[in-house]
């Protein structure tokens, strides 16, 4: 009797559920490739509408220097402000931009 014969049930059923799990296994792997390759696309989109919101705080980034400097020196001439408003909201002057430059004294 040849050992490699079809003739043993217990062989036969073995081959059966090997391909049935090798069929599982690519299944398997194809719908994970699928998926991951779906969230990499949706990253790589939000990504790029990140860079684009980066993009624009920058450029708007002066005017909004120059606005909080203004909320600071407002606030230097009315404590009132400068307790409710600026504290509140942890708005302090910052360094190397000063918020009012001192008027020069003659």
């Amino acid at each position: 009797m040849s050992t490699e014969s079809n003739s043993h049930p217990e062989v036969s059923a073995l081959r059966n559920q090997i391909f049935i799990q090798l069929i599982a296994l690519v299944i398997i792997a194809g719908t994970l490739t699928v998926y991951l390759y779906r969230q990499a696309s949706l990253t790589r989109k939000q990504i790029t509408q990140v860079e684009q919101s980066l993009n624009t705080y920058k450029q708007m980034q002066p005017a909004i220097e120059t606005f909080v400097n203004g909320l600071v020196a407002f606030g230097e001439k009315h404590p009132d402000f400068t307790q409710q408003v600026l504290k509140k909201y942890g708005i302090e002057p910052v360094a190397g931009h000063p918020a009012a430059a001192p008027a020069p004294k003659k």
